[in-house]
């Protein structure tokens, strides 16, 4: 099968999400622009070093003076049309669930994030898990590598990007809530607390 590069250059939504109740849920990274939608799918972990790390490079470029807001809509002709978009954009408020169908166009191994000082844009990449990945091996891969794995990258504006940050931070945390113990995730009966000798803690 050839390899697939989904490119994204400020997509309507670009938010992390997940499927499923607290303790199974899975984690995705979901594109939409128009009637396109791509998701991949990743752990738990991976989201929230993605929101950590967001966060962190949209603060240093605020400290190094860089305007970070998001321009207004000029005119009310522009603004009308963008409420009536099909399809809400991504917001630091958006809580609404992930854009149906929900396929999951592959597994993300590895991802980078990158700033693009010419064009003042975040960069987002998630490379399809491969062998490479799971061993912990460092791969650099072009975009003309036919065999590569598959990819999926999103440019957006720095407010976006604060926007995605907030709500995969969000997605992140609510989850299961921590053992007061032990702080390993508690089930809805509760769990084995091991800092309690193996007794049961019920929340």
């Amino acid at each position: 099968m050839p390899r697939r590069i989904f490119s994204f250059d400020e997509p309507e939504r670009f938010v992390a999400g997940t499927v499923g109740q607290p303790g199974a849920r899975a984690f995705f990274l979901q594109a939409r622009d128009g009637r396109r939608i791509v998701s991949v799918g990743l752990e738990k972990a991976q989201v929230a070093v993605l929101a950590e790390r967001m966060a962190a490079l949209l603060d240093e470029l605020g400290r190094h003076g860089l305007d970070l807001g998001e321009p207004e809509p000029e005119g009310a002709e522009d603004t009308e049309r963008l409420e009536v978009r099909e399809g809400a954009a991504a917001t630091a408020d958006d809580v609404t669930p992930l854009d149906q169908p929900l396929r999951e166009a592959f597994r993300a191994g590895a991802l980078t994030l990158t700033w693009d000082g010419d064009r003042q844009r975040i960069i987002v990449e998630a490379r399809e898990l491969t062998e490479a990945d799971e061993a912990g091996e460092p791969v650099e891969i072009d975009d003309d590598d036919e065999d590569g794995p598959d990819l999926i990258r999103v440019v957006m504006r720095p407010g976006a990007a604060r926007d995605f940050a907030a709500r995969a931070a969000a997605v992140v945390n609510a989850g299961r809530p921590p053992c007061p113990f032990c702080g390993q995730p508690l089930d809805p009966t509760g769990h084995l607390c091991p800092r309690r000798n193996g007794a049961g803690y019920l929340n």
